[in-house]
């Protein structure tokens, strides 16, 4: 079974004080391993470089088994400038991943959409995407299990994908999740995709994509959407001058034909700056709700499971029923 993925990237492979390795879902192999990290660079400099005759496709060399230091590890070179790695578990036979190595790179990376390994979120869903569609295929073809999730460890796996405008509050409530903490200006506007590990109760566990919302980052998002089980957008109910604008990005993500049917859920933060009181909240609640259903033509989402919560990171309203609204939208 496949338990990671690494990819090493730099101007020139063989230069280690340039390289930058890319590792998922953890870091097993590490720039301070100079002598495994040299062990599979040289492997590839036995290969004969094929010349690129269209510089628009992608060269990928046929995958190298290696064994070195108790790591079962399966080797694909691309371009003669970045190797792509499978780390298997040691009674595994890499060859059974042959064909579905090479299919899902040349699927990925020749698919005719000027895919380019310039920036760190195309990295790691080119990473993401391969960790899941091998462990599919593992589940299915070579043990011809039930298919599940994708895994981590004995996890059970769903990938969440977190999003919305800047300054809505996406980075407070992983780490409010996450920790149980909230610190007024603990965070600045993300300028960084991060992923976040939280426990799914007793179901496994959710890497949590926390992605930038400022303009210059929005572009990136569909990049990142790949294979979500559940996307969860957040806007700032307490700011009704951006309101035009989060429904905008909104409707930009529900409009791609990709993620038709995968689950959302719409957090409708910073409640307690709208209504600051329990009365308050019970009469007006429910006007509020329709007003943003209106405003955001939510009534026009047909095509998957969707839900809301009103939710306050600050004072931690609603954050405990955030996880089981997820699994439920999942299930379902």
């Amino acid at each position: 079974m496949l338990h990671n993925i690494f990819l090493f990237k730099g101007r020139k492979i063989q230069d280690l004080d340039e390289l930058n390795i890319y590792s998922y879902p953890n870091e097993i192999i590490n720039i301070k391993d100079k002598i495994l990290v040299n062990k599979i660079i040289k492997e590839h400099d036995k290969v004969d470089i094929i010349q690129q005759t269209n510089s628009n496709r992608f060269i990928i060399d046929e995958p190298i088994a290696q064994y070195i230091d108790d790591l079962n590890i399966y080797t694909s070179c691309i371009n003669s400038k970045i190797i792509i790695g499978l780390i298997f578990d040691n009674d595994d036979n890499p060859y059974d991943y042959k064909e579905v190595f090479k299919d899902l790179l040349n699927e990925l990376l020749n698919n005719g959409n000027g895919y380019s390994f310039n920036e760190e979120i195309e990295i790691d869903t080119l990473l993401i995407s391969m960790f899941i569609d091998i462990r599919r295929f593992y589940d299915e073809v070579i043990e011809i299990s039930p298919d599940f999730e994708y895994y981590f460890e004995n996890e059970t796996f769903f990938k969440v994908f977190l999003f919305g405008i800047d300054e809505v509050g996406k980075s407070s409530l992983v780490r409010r999740m996450k920790t149980g903490e909230f610190t007024d200006n603990y965070f600045t506007s993300t300028r960084k995709f991060n992923i976040e590990y939280i426990p799914a109760e007793e179901n496994g566990l959710f890497a949590v994509w926390d992605m930038p919302g400022q303009k210059s980052f929005r572009k990136k998002w569909l990049k990142g959407l790949q294979d979500s089980n559940i996307i969860v957008y957040m806007i700032d109910v307490a700011n009704q001058r951006r309101f035009e604008e989060s429904k905008k990005e909104l409707w930009n993500v529900l409009r791609n034909n990709e993620l038709d049917g995968i689950p959302l859920l719409l957090l409708y933060n910073k409640i307690d700056l709208v209504l600051n009181s329990q009365e308050i909240y019970q009469n007006q609640s429910h006007n509020l709700k329709n007003e943003v259903s209106q405003l955001f033509d939510l009534d026009k989402i047909k095509d998957r499971k969707w839900k809301f919560l009103f939710t306050s990171v600050k004072t931690n309203h609603n954050i405990d029923n955030i996880i089981p609204t997820i699994l439920d939208l999942i299930s379902s």
